[in-house]
């Protein structure tokens, strides 16, 4: 190996943010803090658990309530308008002599 060319190594702290745990291991960063990690993930415990750090479901879930609630509004108005226009054309047509 070269000298002069590798990055200094050192033995770092891995800290938890999720379930609190840490670690150590040797990285080129002196400290690492993770928002889940290998304690604590669904995929590795086989618990289903929701990891909401910006509240980002939630977000999603009202976006998509909204999105429902306009489709819905359009249905309707779109119902209401062919109604009138049904109601116009059967009462404006004349009968023909």
């Amino acid at each position: 190996m070269k000298s002069g060319i590798h990055p200094k190594t050192f033995e770092t702290k891995v800290n938890c943010n999720g379930c609190n745990t840490a670690f150590t291991t040797i990285s080129t960063v002196e400290a690492i803090t993770v928002e889940i990690c290998s304690n604590c993930h669904p995929f590795y415990t086989g618990k289903q658990k929701l990891v909401d750090t910006a509240g980002r479901v939630d977000r999603f879930k009202a976006l998509q309530a909204a999105a429902a609630d306009r489709t819905h509004a359009k249905t309707a108005k779109a119902a209401k308008v062919a109604a009138r226009k049904a109601k116009s054309d059967v009462t404006t047509d004349t009968p023909e002599a």
